[in-house]
């Protein structure tokens, strides 16, 4: 079944979570780009096969969008959750494009995958392990903080909410506040002085923003009251940041990367729906537009 053509206004739905700041820079970005955006809760949508396309989304009266951006997939049950992805998987079998296709943000919703992911293309990344059960986990700590610190992360979790540094094996939390499910990442000290480290914009295979975080202790997130400060990327940082993001498959993302006492950049995490608030404050230029401009270059090849 072939998509309907929404004549020289493209018709872009974006998934989203609240009416926040990211969705007026992107209604902004998106109409002086000549397109038209739906902004839509994706716990609002669902399947109803008795439709044209299959699918239920507020606004479209049974047409399919032209594109989709996907800013937010709200959490809730696994039940929930799984219609909300079965929504994108949806859209990209009729053929729409979605910004991120719902592999890239499985995969990187997903610590262990991103981690995976990472290791296996051959991209300098911590060492991670993930484990059931505080047994499991014991073991692996006990093992490895005679190297070094580990930190605990939340297997789903974004904006450095959830961390825990681990020093001692007992540090480890009971199984009921981890869901009994263990991600622990090595801990990498910053190159230098303090604590800082790396987000870079990658958009359609480019950097287009970029930023250093400083914070006064380890946890190095904008929403956790890091301080970011303006960065040109040498090349070096952003062919690792767009390889991580062609690693996951993410036509955008926020990655970030940490410089190690020897120098070398390692890639921390992929960000397939990455907040630009904190960076805009150092960017001249509005990064909407620039996400905005490459999308729907992209919809025309």
């Amino acid at each position: 079944m072939s998509r309907p053509v929404n004549g020289s206004s493209p018709l872009i739905v974006v998934f989203i979570d609240d009416q926040d700041w990211h969705l007026r820079m992107l209604r902004a970005a998106f109409s002086a780009a000549g397109a038209t955006l739906l902004p839509v809760r994706l716990s609002d949508c669902g399947l109803d096969t008795t439709q044209p396309y299959g699918l239920l989304i507020p606004g479209l009266d049974g047409r399919l969008p032209d594109g989709v951006l996907v800013r937010a997939v709200a959490g809730g049950s696994f039940e929930s959750v799984t219609i909300r992805l079965g929504v994108l998987h949806a859209l990209h079998a009729m053929g729409v494009p979605v910004w991120n296709s719902v592999g890239a943000i499985e995969r990187c919703v997903d610590k262990s995958m991103t981690s995976f992911l990472l290791q296996h293309s051959g991209l300098p990344t911590p060492p991670s392990w993930t484990v059931a059960g505080r047994d499991a986990a014991l073991a692996i700590a006990h093992r490895e903080l005679v190297q070094e610190r580990l930190v605990l992360k939340p297997l789903f979790g974004s904006q450095g909410k959830g961390l825990t540094m681990i020093t001692r094996a007992e540090d480890l939390p009971p199984p009921e506040e981890v869901n009994d499910v263990y991600y622990l990442q090595r801990f990498i000290p910053a190159h230098g002085r303090g604590y800082e480290d790396y987000r870079l914009f990658v958009c359609d295979g480019e950097v287009i923003a970029a930023m250093i975080r400083r914070a006064d202790d380890w946890i190095t997130n904008i929403r956790q009251g890091a301080i970011p400060s303006a960065l040109t990327p040498d090349a070096d940082m952003c062919d690792l940041a767009v390889r991580a993001a062609q690693a996951v498959g993410a036509a955008y993302a926020g990655v970030d990367l940490i410089r190690d006492p020897n120098g070398q950049y390692l890639v921390l995490e992929v960000n397939s729906m990455p907040g630009w608030r904190g960076l805009q404050q150092v960017v001249s230029y509005p990064i909407a537009e620039q996400l905005a401009s490459r999308m729907l270059a992209s919809l025309r090849r």
